[in-house]
């Protein structure tokens, strides 16, 4: 239990997989496809008695005029069969992916985290995603049928669909055959759904995993998404590490909760968060640049710049001054990347008015607006922060992506976590075996 009158800390993991946060020229820095470099970060994770370890998901390979973008991680394996390795190498740490829920189907998705969360012994979790663009849909066969207006009424019908799914199953339908060492259906698994969206029947072929239902985690920024969360999920990603703005995120958020019949603490608000931890301080400043540098390269610079201008830019100074040419708002450069989808001329004036009033190069531009970090200083300083943050209603938690794999999460676990455990506000030990035990949730009836 928290100290009295104290909200608990909840901490998870992500290995970056998607975005280029990693240095790369890091000697540290080992691979980001390789087994071993998922099992040595979920298990310092475990180490540092986190709630999950988490693995995003890109459908496509992101395209930079017109090429692979090169800048990105190519290669990783799928996310639930990565998971399924991890559940024989902890025995605690919670297990989320993204599964995209426009170019999926609720049998399989259900199917697929079910089993998952009974190899894990009840440690699955679903961050439920959406997508309505064509460059994405061309893997599919569905390609981009979906209008952007429908993906959340598609996303809330197929959460329901494979809830019904994994409720097919009740207690009565399953017996242990203990000479065989199996489950034995009887009768089992019959489902019928008929929605816009889904018009399946049949039987469904796994049993209720130990949380009843895997925890559903959601993402979404827009209105939409937050009634979504509000309504279904029972954890939400948030982008928000302000504390001022996270703190008007968080009560919206929590205020749409009474509306669905729940009470606060049935959903989890966790923005994604990186450390930079140093002896002192002012080392820690230091260090905190040092690595926006390495994240930052001058290439890098060059194609955000290009994917919000719209325009080659190549032929500029990463080390110089922005160009003077207005941006082309309707040519996409940088295609499958989210952050530079929308308001990119808003974006522009945004980023020219900064870099005159800051007198800023591009690079130096760039990295001031995408190479900072959330907690930067000593230990006491990160570990009085982060509670800080918690406990003024910012957040119930931190999902930390460190900027080294697989050794990023060392310095927290080591350094941070202890003096967390000293000022009452984060588990010892774990007290639970499942995910839902973790996050303080009920199982799913």
């Amino acid at each position: 239990m928290p100290a009295l009158g104290k909200k608990r800390v909840h901490l998870a993991a992500q290995l970056p997989g998607i975005h280029n946060v990693t240095v790369w020229s890091d000697p540290r820095s080992a691979s980001q496809i390789a087994i071993d470099s998922f099992i040595r970060l979920a298990q310092t994770a475990e180490r540092g008695k986190f709630d999950f370890f988490f693995l995003s998901e890109g459908l496509r390979l992101r395209e930079h005029k017109g090429r692979v973008y090169e800048l990105d991680v190519v290669g990783r394996p799928d996310n639930l069969t990565v998971l399924a390795a991890l559940s024989a190498t902890t025995t605690r740490l919670g297990l989320a992916a993204t599964v995209n829920a426009t170019f999926n189907e609720p049998y399989e998705v259900a199917r697929r985290l079910a089993s998952l969360d009974h190899l894990s012994g009840g440690r699955a979790a679903w961050n439920i995603v959406t997508s309505y663009d064509a460059f994405t849909g061309e893997n599919f066969r569905r390609g981009g049928f979906l209008s952007e207006t429908d993906r959340y009424t598609r996303a809330a019908e197929f959460l329901r669909t494979t809830r019904e799914l994994w409720d097919s199953w009740s207690d009565g339908d399953v017996r242990v055959d203990a000479a065989a060492g199996e489950f034995v259906r009887a009768g089992a698994g019959e489902f019928v759904h008929h929605g816009r969206h889904f018009d399946i029947s049949g039987r469904f072929t796994t049993p209720r995993g130990p949380q009843g239902h895997p925890v559903i985690i959601q993402a979404g920024e827009s209105d939409e998404g937050r009634d979504f969360a509000a309504s279904d999920a029972d954890v939400i990603f948030s982008k928000y590490d302000n504390l001022d703005e996270a703190r008007i995120f968080y009560r919206d958020v929590k205020g749409r909760l009474a509306r669905h019949g729940r009470a606060r603490d049935e959903l989890k608000i966790i923005p994604t968060a990186t450390v930079v931890i140093a002896d002192t301080d002012e080392e820690a400043v230091a260090y905190s640049a040092e690595i926006s540098q390495g994240q930052i390269s001058p290439q890098t610079a060059i194609a955000h710049l290009e994917a919000v201008w719209g325009r080659d830019l190549s032929g500029y100074d990463p080390d110089g001054p922005l160009p003077d040419i207005d941006p082309e708002p309707d040519s996409l450069i940088l295609k499958g990347h989210s952050t530079f989808r929308k308001s990119r001329g808003e974006t522009a004036l945004r980023w020219r008015r900064l870099a005159t009033e800051r007198g800023l190069s591009i690079r130096e531009l760039v990295i001031e607006v995408h190479g900072g970090h959330t907690f930067v200083g000593a230990p006491h300083t990160v570990a009085d922060a982060i509670d800080h943050f918690v406990q003024t209603d910012g957040a119930d938690g931190f999902v930390l992506v460190p900027h080294l794999t697989p050794g990023g999460l060392d310095d927290v676990v080591d350094r941070v976590v202890p003096l967390l455990q000293e000022k009452g506000v984060f588990r010892e030990e774990y007290s639970g075996t499942t995910l839902r035990d973790h996050l303080g949730l009920k199982e799913a009836l």
